[in-house]
């Protein structure tokens, strides 16, 4: 049980520690196996193009039919669940945290690969450790603001906690050194570019951190829980 004399950052230290030991390593289910895919290898030396993906120029639109407008006055940002500081964040209290310039690749599971995209936004992992997760936090479910029209369901996935915090994982406001546009998530969006896109949710909202797998809107719907590009592993094997 945690001390209650214990500080905050005392709380967040430890947190960071228990996160450098754990590492990440693959899904258990392809452990051994070689990565697919074409071209040169990529800065973390996988295929540059994942297996039975090709590259666009364009970056096409998907959604559940929406694009909300959020204007950065009324954008917040909860972040909740097994954590023990949960806050929640105005526009300008992102924009205040520190900022990351990277290039990285984006790859939809409906088959195409935007290469070399520039984004500008913040680490996730800085997230996490301003909300310091608990040690029993194993997962996290982002929601967006966007709702299936049809439905009225509202958007979320899953993501293991490991995954989230790697370095590239970034919850993004600039794209090509202009503000993200709306149809593409904007004002904010999360990226996951060693997963398929649909794993970074659009137009985010919230982050729940979790003690064990719920699946959010694709997921329930037979997309996969792991949804690693380079094993093509795009549908759910349960």
């Amino acid at each position: 049980m945690t001390d209650k004399n214990d500080s905050l950052v005392e709380r967040r230290m430890r947190y960071i520690e228990r996160q450098k030991k754990l590492g990440h390593g693959v899904d258990v289910r392809f452990e051994g196996l070689k990565p697919e895919g074409s071209g040169p290898p990529n800065r973390d030396g996988l295929p540059k193009i994942p297996i039975d993906q090709h590259v666009v120029q364009n970056w096409p639109v998907l959604s559940l039919g929406e694009s909300p407008d959020i204007p950065l006055a009324k954008w917040r940002l909860e972040v909740t669940g097994l954590v023990e500081n949960p806050f929640t964040m105005t526009w300008d209290d992102l924009t205040a945290l520190p900022q990351v310039e990277d290039i990285s690749d984006f790859h939809c599971v409906t088959t195409w690969s935007r290469l070399d995209n520039h984004w500008r936004g913040v680490q996730f992992k800085t997230i996490a450790e301003l909300a310091v997760p608990k040690e029993n936090a194993k997962w996290i479910l982002t929601t967006g603001y966007d709702r299936d029209v049809t439905s009225g369901e509202e958007y979320t996935t899953n993501l293991p906690l490991a995954r989230a915090i790697e370095d590239d994982v970034l919850l993004v406001h600039t794209w090509e050194g202009k503000p993200l546009p709306r149809d593409h998530g904007g004002p904010c969006r999360m990226i996951t570019p060693k997963l398929y896109a649909w794993k970074g949710a659009k137009w985010i909202r919230k982050i729940e951190f979790l003690d064990r797998n719920h699946r959010g809107f694709w997921e329930v719907r037979g997309y996969s829980d792991t949804a690693q590009p380079w094993f093509n592993d795009r549908y759910s094997s349960s």
